[in-house]
């Protein structure tokens, strides 16, 4: 796919105006979003958080506005953010914040809110803030608001997912030169770290190296084990990109030698569960059953009690968002939707095993954004 151009912006003013009508219709009165994805997501700031308060309020009467340490002023104007329009208002280090936040609300709404939802994410101190300058106000998350919003990507948003699916799949190409027997988890690591970003990450967010035992526990990470004769490894790796969009996808290996008949049994059990989960995606069927479709086919193998985690999770501006497909998720996929698809098997001090794409719900089915062998690719000791 190709990336997003000039005529199809990532950021429009349309996402806060969109935001404020599913805020209005939950009855929210005020939207607040600190730094974060969220506030990425709606504006194209890419803030980061500190004790000074940067938010997004967005009243369901009356523009949205901007609140920002006026020593910071300069930066939303260099950002996305700045080619919005939106209202900037600049605090200095005397002023209340607070206070500013909650008198301009107040004044576009017409009277106090009583409704109030803020991020996530949202600092204490700043959701306490918030509160004692709204005393009225009843705080809740917004989630359902944000959320709604960001599971469903535009065009130009898969095309940006698609290019990190690309660049990770690259790395995974490469595998054979760092996942050697006698290195350390930790050295094979450091290398594709250095891949992930040589291959146009501008960020590595995880690098999963598990080998042997290590396997088994599905967010290891790196140790000093060594690599040995035999291991199977299971690498989980992805980053960020200049726009802010993730990667993730895992691959399983043996290095030196193919592994044994049992391995060999279960973890074609795990491509067909995979496969299954994948070809389940299509508008209108649930999370949940997108789950099932993978972990049915596990449990009637017999390893069920092995499989110990959801089968995936959205992914956009950050690596875990909605939609979770995970059981008692009865959301109904719709086209735009982008998530993992990573059944596993995970033997206790012995080995695991996962594969993981990142999908995209469309108008008549799937699409995978990752390629590469999904078999278990035996590589030179």
């Amino acid at each position: 796919m190709p990336s997003p151009t000039a005529s199809a912006p990532l950021v429009t003013l349309d996402r806060v105006y969109a935001a404020r009508e599913v805020a209005a219709a939950a009855g929210v009165d005020l939207l607040v979003v600190t730094p974060g994805s969220d506030l990425r997501y709606l504006c194209g700031y890419d803030a980061h958080a500190m004790e000074r308060l940067t938010a997004l309020a967005v009243p369901r009467r009356g523009e949205p506005f901007l609140v920002v340490p006026r020593l910071e002023a300069p930066m939303v104007g260099a950002s996305p953010a700045g080619g919005l329009g939106l209202e900037v208002l600049a605090w200095d280090e005397t002023d209340d914040p607070f206070a500013l936040l909650a008198q301009t609300a107040t004044g576009r709404l017409g009277a106090p809110p009583a409704r109030v939802a803020v991020g996530d994410r949202t600092w204490a101190l700043h959701a306490l803030g918030v509160a004692g300058a709204l005393p009225g106000a009843a705080l809740e998350l917004a989630s359902p608001v944000v959320d709604r919003l960001r599971m469903v990507k535009t065009p130009a948003e898969v095309a940006e997912l698609a290019a990190a699916g690309a660049a990770i799949d690259r790395v995974h190409a490469r595998m054979g030169e760092w996942l050697r027997v006698g290195r350390t988890e930790a050295a094979v690591g450091a290398d594709i770290a250095a891949a992930i970003l040589a291959e146009g990450h501008v960020s590595v967010d995880f690098t999963i190296v598990g080998s042997g035992p290590n396997g088994a526990s599905p967010h290891h990470e790196l140790s000093d084990r060594v690599v040995e004769d035999g291991d199977v490894v299971v690498v989980d790796i992805g980053g960020g990109t200049a726009t802010g969009y993730r990667s993730d996808c895992t691959r399983t290996y043996a290095v030196g030698r193919a592994p044994g008949a049992e391995v060999t049994e279960w973890y074609a059990v795990l491509q067909e569960a995979q496969r299954a989960s994948t070809a389940a995606v299509r508008p209108g069927v649930t999370a949940e059953q997108v789950d099932a479709a993978a972990r049915d086919v596990i449990t009637a193998a017999g390893w069920g009690e092995y499989f110990i985690h959801r089968t995936g999770h959205g992914i956009g501006l950050d690596t875990h968002e909605a939609p979770y497909i995970v059981a008692g998720n009865d959301l109904p996929l719709e086209p735009g939707m982008a998530f993992s698809v990573e059944p596993g098997i995970y033997l206790p001090g012995r080995c695991g095993a996962r594969i993981e794409d990142i999908v995209v719900c469309t108008d008549d089915g799937v699409t995978a954004l990752n390629e590469g062998p999904r078999e278990l690719v035996v590589l030179p000791g």
